[in-house]
């Protein structure tokens, strides 16, 4: 059950990431999942090495937010799309 609740909330802070940032990335709802858990465990890994949150923490949501929006910023660099900030 964990990894469909991964894959939920991935998508959801995907989503979340996608319409805070400005650009027009083509991506489907696979690349929106993988968006979102790949911004969930980079906010968990970095958070929690500088101490900033301990793991299930609130915070933790919203730098995973931030961080998928940076990954939604780099996926626009190297895929070609118009990414504009």
């Amino acid at each position: 059950m964990s990894i469909v609740w991964t894959i939920v909330v991935g998508f959801l802070i995907g989503v979340i990431a996608k319409f805070l940032h400005s650009g027009k990335e083509n991506m489907g709802f696979i690349v929106t999942i993988l968006l979102g858990i790949g911004g969930s465990l980079l906010a968990g890994l970095v958070g929690q090495f500088f101490g900033w949150y301990r793991a299930g923490e609130g915070a933790g949501f919203i730098v995973s937010v931030i961080m998928a929006v940076i990954l939604l910023v780099i996926y626009g660099k190297v895929s070609g799309g118009s990414s504009s900030s």
